[in-house]
């Protein structure tokens, strides 16, 4: 039986709720110091990894977050706004610790790159 595109967009969106509950669930239980999102999507990526696809419609779900996602700066720019006193108290070490944590994360991901490009050039 064909389902119509909404009913998929549906599916998928209960579908990546579920995974954010499962995560939320898992760092209740175990008190991890992580968001539950974070957990709920790194145990989508973990299914995903095993079943070696992604379920159509959690894709399709994603790809209509996703395409809406200038939305969700909304509340962080009127957050911003209003605790604009808190920027100008701490925006100096606010800032160094955005620009230290980028760094940190380009050096992570080009020394992972560096590795798993080794790998497979030691398979060919």
């Amino acid at each position: 039986m064909k389902t119509s595109p909404q009913t998929d967009f549906l599916t998928g969106f209960v579908g990546l709720m579920a995974y954010w509950l499962a995560g939320e669930l898992i760092v209740s239980l175990l008190h991890v110091s992580l968001p539950g999102a974070v957990a709920g999507m790194l145990l989508l990526l973990v299914v995903s990894i095993i079943q070696k696809r992604v379920a159509p419609a959690v894709a399709q779900a994603s790809q209509g977050l996703l395409s809406n996602l200038a939305l969700l700066y909304v509340p962080a720019g009127v957050g911003i706004m209003t605790h604009a006193h808190v920027l100008t108290e701490h925006g100096l070490g606010m800032l160094a610790t955005v620009v230290l944590s980028t760094a940190v994360t380009l050096g992570v991901t080009a020394l992972t790159l560096k590795y798993l490009l080794s790998r497979q050039k030691g398979e060919a």
